[in-house]
């Protein structure tokens, strides 16, 4: 298998590099058998790099420990569903995977390009055949998955604990495959760039392309945030860690382009500023797989510092000088057709959208580098942490749910004082009243308050809309769900972008929830013993533990009561004097009015290989909020520390997902074609043709 694995990588360098050369010279010299040939070797590195996974998979199937990537990162203990996770759990591996995934996204969007492109594509298969090529290069001489061992060892390391989760099985791969993605759009732009069409003839491909990149990279994010919920042992679910970060910023861009290109469509605006932002978002990426690779920026998610940090590091600024030497050499080219008539207008606030975008992408990048810079400058090690970025990016992020609500409700060109009333006065009284009932209800935190205003604000300008087309369409004859389907349906991007902006606003309610109204305590318990935080009382009920030959595993089963506070009163008067959210009875006998809410078994493992716990947090949510039970250790006097929190409206988080997708996949969806009926003078005068 392993020389199997090894042919194949080197076939597919050579086909890259004739893909690269055929497609340039071919184009050059106008031999068009030249071209084809070489778009036909872009076809077959999709086989060679196929073959290459196929070969390191039935590696890991058949525990050949003489290959040194299966050794590190599997054992015959192994369920083999984890094969797949195994596969990309390494950097060797993960570089395969990512070369497997562009291989075949530039495959399908090659052979599906329209043929209004044709004068472009020797150059975009150029492009994409390059990237290919660094690689393939990469995996056949410096971080190949099939080096062989001297010594076979009887057994391999195993897989890295905290990947064996079913988060993981989709997690790592979308997005690492979003990331790469990006190249596809950014392939096309420069292809036509490159051709000398300046035109808008590649809007529609980089819109889809792009889109699908924004979509499989989001979904990615927010697994990620579910797997560090449930497994990490943090808390929380965001952490603005290096790498969640490195995947964030490419996304923000996109979400930026893909709105303006909306703009570029239907008003011809911003085709400088869109080619910038995809290059943007392209070096970005890059910038996510150098640090991702051994960089110097460290993260508990990156890959062992290595080699390869060096060598994507040059490929990194090869990116940034190309894509901007290209757009500096064809600006003169690229200016907009028209001018921006109005600051009251949809384009106006889709600019105002994008700069808002683009500056949470640059705090971002500064919290991400700057412990570089402090190292290079002051020699002095420096982290930062989350606290910068939510004071930094949280009013920006708020300014950005803002324009949510405001840039759909504008026209196209300019508005009028008449339209602005007509289409603000709901949102805007809906919003009001939800900041006067908080207040009223005597909820605090004046900021969580103005921002669950804004999310209303939003929610009701797009029902709003919803509304208003439903309705017209109602009175027409239609049922009101056929109705809104017709609506949803009859503009396809339009209203798929606001499912996806419902996914925003239900992700905002969990992250405000969680941010200002969590809470937390902390405490060790015995049999017997329960653990009180406001109103559930926790209660130890039993243990249990097995020893296996890779792990040490330790669980607990509680009982989760929800509580009367007046059966209460002296224990929460005496916690509160103390300052603490909680607090211990020692009387495991339960209470009159305790309510059984049900069971939970948070679980600890130890991995002795690894020197390293793993964790599986107690979580009984609703609606309204977790609760959200850590297993810090079993002690050796037979209690377990506990870290428990309440978490309010995270449930809202993970529901997000799936409206994010629906709405991802609606934009997505190819609009149906028109049918063209002919009108009664069409049909006359065809019948006097034919006499």
């Amino acid at each position: 298998m392993a020389d199997l694995g090894v042919m194949a990588l080197l076939l597919g360098m050579a086909l890259s590099a004739y893909s690269v050369v055929g497609s340039v010279v071919g184009e050059k010299i106008g031999m068009a058998e030249l071209v084809v040939s070489a778009r036909r070797a872009m076809y077959m590195t999709l086989a060679a790099a196929t073959v290459a996974s196929a070969a390191l998979v039935n590696a890991f199937v058949q525990n050949d420990f003489s290959i040194k990537y299966v050794a590190d990162h599997s054992n015959s203990l192994m369920d083999r569903a984890f094969v797949w996770v195994a596969f990309y759990s390494g950097n060797e591996g993960s570089l395969l995977y990512i070369l497997l995934v562009l291989t075949l996204i530039s495959v399908i969007s090659i052979w599906f390009a329209p043929k209004r492109l044709a004068r472009s594509m020797p150059w975009t298969i150029a492009i994409l055949a390059a990237i290919q090529l660094f690689y393939f290069g990469v995996l056949a001489f410096v971080a190949s998955p099939f080096e062989l061992l001297d010594t076979v060892p009887l057994d391999g390391r195993g897989i890295n604990p905290l990947l064996t989760h079913p988060g993981m099985f989709s997690h790592p791969p979308l997005l690492m495959g979003g990331l790469i993605a990006i190249t596809i759009p950014f392939a096309f732009i420069s292809g036509a760039l490159l051709a000398g069409n300046y035109g808008d003839d590649w809007i529609d491909v980089a819109r889809v392309l792009a889109i699908i990149a924004w979509g499989v990279l989001g979904a990615g994010m927010l697994l990620g945030a579910w797997w560090a919920y449930t497994i990490l042992g943090w808390g929380g679910y965001w952490a603005w860690d290096p790498i969640e970060n490195v995947a964030l910023m490419p996304w923000l861009v996109l979400t930026a382009f893909i709105h303006s290109i909306m703009v570029q469509k239907r008003r011809g605006l911003f085709r400088m500023w869109n080619v910038a932002l995809l290059n943007i978002a392209f070096v970005l990426a890059q910038l996510g797989m150098f640090i991702n690779r051994g960089g110097p920026v460290v993260s508990v998610h990156s890959f062992a510092a290595s080699t390869l940090g060096i060598i994507f590091m040059i490929f990194m600024l090869v990116s940034l000088l190309f894509a901007f030497g290209l757009f500096l050499w064809r600006m003169p080219h690229l200016k907009s057709d028209r001018v921006m008539e109005s600051f009251m207008s949809r384009e106006s606030a889709f600019l105002v959208n994008n700069f808002l975008f683009l500056a949470v992408m640059a705090v971002t990048l500064w919290g991400v580098l700057f412990p570089l810079f402090s190292d290079l400058a002051r020699d002095v090690s420096v982290s930062v942490a989350a606290p910068y970025f939510d004071r930094a990016n949280g009013p920006v992020l708020l300014g950005i749910v803002v324009m949510m609500g405001i840039g759909p409700l504008l026209p196209w060109r300019k508005a009028s004082a008449r339209s602005l009333k007509q289409w603000f006065i709901w949102p805007t009284l809906t919003g009001a009243v939800t900041i006067g009932t908080l207040l009223a209800l005597g909820v605090d935190r004046p900021i969580a308050i103005f921002a669950f205003g804004v999310v209303a604000f939003v929610a009701a300008s797009i029902l709003e809309e919803w509304w208003r087309g439903t309705a017209a369409r109602h009175r027409s004859g239609d049922n009101w769900a056929m109705s809104w389907w017709r609506l949803v349906n009859g503009n396809r991007p339009r209203h798929g972008g606001y499912i996806v902006h419902i996914s925003i606003l239900m992700l905002g309610l969990g992250i405000i929830g969680t941010n200002f109204y969590q809470q937390r305590t902390d405490g060790a318990l015995e049999l017997g013993q329960s653990l009180v935080i406001d109103n559930y009382r926790i209660e130890y009920v039993d243990n249990g533990s097995s020893n296996r030959p890779d792990r040490i595993a330790q669980w607990a089963e509680m009982s989760v009561y929800r509580i009367d506070e007046d059966d209460y009163v002296v224990e929460f008067e005496t916690a509160r004097a103390d300052g603490a959210t909680g607090f211990t009875l020692e009387d495991s006998s339960m209470r009159a009015n305790d309510e059984l809410l049900g069971g939970i078994e948070p679980w600890h493992g130890f991995y002795v290989d690894f020197n390293m716990a793993s964790v599986r947090s107690g979580i009984r949510s609703t609606i309204v909020e977790d609760l959200y039970v850590i297993p810090r250790d079993f002690l050796a006097d037979g209690r377990v520390s506990l870290a428990v929190s309440i978490n309010p409206l995270a449930w809202w988080l993970w529901a997000s997902g799936p409206f994010f997708i629906i709405g991802t996949m609606v934009a997505l969806w190819p609009q149906a074609a028109v049918e063209r009926r002919p009108t009664m003078k069409k049909i006359q005068a065809s019948a006097e043709g034919e006499n």
